[in-house]
Parts: structure tokens; sequence; C-alpha cells
């Protein structure tokens, strides 16, 4: 298949993507559109110098950019803004469901207040399905460099928006911080009858994935892409359908992976692995959704079927209701019918 004809054929199918933290869709021109409202000074004197700032040797040196640029965000209009921001990205690109992340500990830290943050991100995902169909869940991540007793305070402080999640999750620095480091906290989220997901898989090791299993029962791995050195999990995996939310371009910025030729997103497909495509951080990676999906067709060599695979995966793992996912799966193998 010619490139052009996949690359139109991706744009076409609708998706899902379930592994987005709406702070790393922060673009440099509205990053710096916000200081000047807030009246807060950059260390970076334009969007071309901040641009450059965007070279990363591990995910360390991006979570330390990364904090820095949320520090704009103050006001419940910021949190919209940025929101709705992504969102007009996921029209464009036909995803047409989004289970968003954010990290609560970032902003509450600042001072700012919980309302705020959840008010802004939250209208702007209702005004997102009002106008163009885009249904939408909220997952808050706790902060694994912290520690386990300030995630259970801000756990008990989000309690009070609870019907406003989809579950919680965990992310930001792997190394140093299993796992194990969070068992009571999840236990608490599973008694509250919530969804656990978590990152693990990235930076660390298989073990990881095995320990979020186990010890915090999540029921969904974000990244988990070292998963392919332990056949026993692999096929742990399988068996209990744990989705895997796979996002390329972080993972060659951050250099999990040296080339994308590297990443073991075949090795996942062909062993039945339900493994979707992701962005991550995508203002930060250097692309949306779209992109990450061309990236692995070219660098894999891989085509429609895939792609079909790869879309399909994304709404089978994903929060909504049977009904509704079986309607978005219809609705792909149609275009791919129309399309060919």
């Amino acid at each position: 298949m010619k490139v052009n004809t996949l690359n139109d054929f991706i744009n076409r199918i609708p998706k899902a993507e379930l592994h987005v933290h709406i702070e790393g869709t922060f673009e440099p021109e509205l990053m710096f559109a916000l200081a000047k409202r807030n009246d807060i000074t950059l260390k970076y004197a334009s969007v071309e110098e901040l641009r450059k700032a965007y070279r990363f040797n591990n995910l360390q040196e991006f979570l330390d950019i990364y904090y820095e640029g949320a520090n704009v965000l103050i006001q419940e209009q910021d949190f919209y803004d940025l929101t709705i921001a992504y969102l007009e990205k996921c029209r464009d690109e036909n995803v047409v469901h989004t289970e968003m992340f954010f990290d609560p500990q970032t902003h509450t830290h600042r001072g700012i207040a919980l309302e705020t943050v959840i008010s802004g991100i939250q209208n702007a995902l209702d005004d997102a399905k009002k106008n163009w169909g885009i249904t939408s869940c909220l997952i808050p991540n706790f902060l694994r460099h912290l520690s386990e007793d300030d995630a259970i305070k801000t756990f008990n402080e989000a309690l009070e928006f609870r019907e406003l999640f989809a579950g919680f999750g965990l992310d930001s620095s792997e190394l140093g911080h299993p796992p194990a480091k969070f068992e009571r906290l999840f236990r608490m989220v599973n008694d509250e009858g919530f969804r656990a997901v978590a990152h693990a898989g990235e930076e660390g090791p298989a073990q990881n994935v095995w320990d979020a299993l186990q010890l915090l029962k999540v029921i969904r791995i974000d990244h988990g892409v070292r998963s392919v050195e332990d056949e026993v999990l692999l096929k742990e995996l399988v068996q209990k359908q744990i989705p895997l939310t796979v996002c390329p371009l972080s993972n060659l910025k951050l250099k999990v992976v040296q080339k994308m030729e590297d990443l073991p997103l075949k090795t996942l497909l062909e062993n039945n692995i339900l493994a979707t495509i992701n962005s991550d951080d995508p203002a930060y990676f250097g692309g949306y959704i779209n992109d990450n999906y061309k990236a692995v067709a070219e660098a894999l060599d891989l085509g429609e079927k895939e792609m079909i695979t790869l879309a399909e995966n994304s709404f089978k793992a994903s929060f909504l209701s049977q009904q509704e996912k079986e309607k978005w799966l219809k609705t792909i193998e149609k275009i791919y019918t129309d399309f060919y």
C-alpha cells in the first residue's frame, strides 16, 4: 500500500486515546500566552527557545520542564484553554473518545484549588461532547516521586468529585518508585470501587508490570513495553486481556528505545496482546495520535490490517460501554469496506 493512501486511512478511521496527560499537551505558543495573561515570566525568551529545550535524555529531564510549564496554569480558564486545545486536535484527527490523565498534585502543591483544575478541564470536556460528539473520561494520576501519604491525602480530597472520574492512575518517575510503594493507596482506590491503572514497564523492568497487576490490582498498564522481556508475563496479559497503552513517539523521545524500529509493538501484536497507540505528552514528544500511528506504520512496516487492529484495540481497551464499543467497531469495519 502506498504511504499516502495508508496515511489517509489512518486519518479517516475513528480512534480512542487512552494515554494522554493534559498537562503534556501544552504547546509553547499557549504556554507563552497564558504566562502573559497571568503575569508570569518564563525562563525562555521565546517560543523557539522553549521548543529547543524539548530535547531530553531521559524521563526525569522531561519531567523537570513539564512541571515548570505547569506553573503558568492558574485560573479555571487556563485549564479550559489547555484542554479545549487538545480536544480540537482530537476533532481534527478523528479521536472520538479520550481517557485523559491529569496530575492533581502538580497543581494543589502550587496552591491551586482542586476545584479550579477540575472545573476548567470538565467544562472543556462537556463542550467537546456538545459541539463535536467527543466522549471522554477523566483519570487523576498520583505522582510516584512523592510520598504515599501525600497521594492518600490527594485521593481523599478528590473523592468530593468522584462522579467525574473513571478511575485513578500512577505516573511520574518509575525508577526508584516501584508499585509496592503505593500498595496501601491502591487498596483504598479499589475498595472505593474505582478502576485502577498505572504506568509500568517503561523505564522500569517487567517486574513492575507484575507488581502493578498483583499489588495494585490495575486493569490496564500504561506503557508496558518491557513486558516483552518476560514470556510468562505476556501469557498473563493475554489470558486476562490486560491492555497496554503504548506511546511510540514518547518511547523514542525519552530513549526507552533508540530507534522506532526497536519498539516491540509488532511482537506485542503477534502475541495477541491488547496493545493500543497513544500520544502521552504530544506537545513535548513531537506528535499527536495520528503521528504515532504513522510513525509505527513506517518504521515497523505495518499496513492497514495492523492499523485496524490498533484502532479496534483502542475501543476494546477503553472504559466505554459495550454498546459504544460495538458501535465504533462496526464503524471501523464499514470505513475499511468503503475505503477499499
